[in-house]
């Protein structure tokens, strides 16, 4: 189990890094729009998210 969960980080990891790698001004526009919503919105994008991993996960395992 332990290691599947460092293959699912370093996967994050990657993903995560490919935006700024590729297109730094679209990730610098995107935050700085983040930067401007409000908390009840970023905890709305948070959950919408959770939810989403969570749906994929059932989907994926059953």
């Amino acid at each position: 189990m332990w290691n599947e969960l460092w293959i699912a980080l370093a996967l994050l990891l990657i993903l995560e890094g490919v935006f700024p790698f590729l297109s730094p001004e679209m990730v610098r526009k995107a935050l700085a729009a983040i930067h401007q919503l409000s908390d009840s919105q970023l905890r709305f994008a948070g959950l919408t998210s959770m939810l989403t991993g969570v749906l994929l996960l059932y989907i994926i395992n059953r």
